[in-house]
């Protein structure tokens, strides 16, 4: 009996015994199963972090970009403001003359076409001896439209500002005309300032049809008579700001 149950129990031991042992060799794969892990976690926390350095990096390169880039915007916008405003005090002297015919006999005497519309129009501006002196009158090149129909512009340079400041203010009062065709004089300006212009032109027409005075003053701004004051305006995007908040204009410059 005694033998039976020291062999009984020596099996039991020996059964415990290569049971532990083989839990042991599965905690040792376990083991190495979450050493491999945290390798992998490390790795993927390093591999992120560079991750996210890269990109605070990149997003940090953008930023100075954009900065480099509106700055270079700034400049640019600065330094064609400035051609553009040599360029009209360049022209400060010039009249543009839209709508003279296109003809030949009058392509070759503009000079003395010029001179017959204001003795024409008005004139009481002529100088000394009937004439005013002009340095210089010609065609715009039609290159820079050759699709255009229409009779290319005349640009008249004068010797005299105060000359050509007179026969303005004339054309402003009343239409002029060239042998009984209209045409008209205006300021002869640079082409930014020609596009500046025509981007006033729906709120002008409004502001005039609602009596607010509206006057396209140098080089591009706007100015009207509101409330017994005159208001100036540089953008129409300031214009637009400034009718939203008076009920009497609200909803009458709502322009694209």
């Amino acid at each position: 009996m005694e033998t039976f149950w020291k062999e009984k129990w020596e099996k039991e031991i020996s059964s415990v015994i290569d049971k532990t042992s083989q839990l042991e060799k599965e905690l040792e794969v376990s083991n190495k199963k979450v050493e491999q892990a945290e390798k992998q976690i490390q790795s993927l926390k390093t591999r992120n972090k560079q991750l996210e350095d890269s990109e605070l990096a990149k997003q940090q390169e953008l930023i100075k970009q954009s900065q480099k880039i509106n700055g270079l915007g700034e400049n640019i916008k600065y330094l064609t403001d400035k051609v553009t405003d040599q360029e009209n005090r360049g022209r400060r002297d010039n009249l543009r003359i839209i709508g003279l015919p296109k003809k030949t006999e009058i392509n070759k005497n503009l000079d003395a076409i010029l001179q017959e519309i204001i003795e024409e129009n008005c004139p009481h501006v002529l100088e000394q001896g009937g004439k005013i002196e002009i340095e210089r009158v010609h065609r715009t090149p039609s290159i820079l439209n050759p699709q255009k129909t229409t009779p290319r512009n005349v640009i008249t340079k004068f010797k005299s500002f105060q000359a050509k400041e007179k026969i303005l203010q004339e054309a402003k009062k009343r239409s002029f005309r060239y042998r009984g065709a209209p045409i008209r004089i205006t300021h002869d300006l640079a082409a930014n300032t020609l596009r500046d212009h025509k981007a006033w032109n729906m709120i002008f027409r409004k502001a005039r049809e609602l009596g607010l005075q509206p006057r396209i003053n140098y080089q591009s701004k706007l100015t009207i008579y509101f409330q017994g004051k005159v208001w100036a305006f540089n953008k129409i995007e300031d214009f637009q700001a400034f009718a939203k908040k008076r009920p009497e204009l609200s909803g009458n410059f709502d322009i694209q």
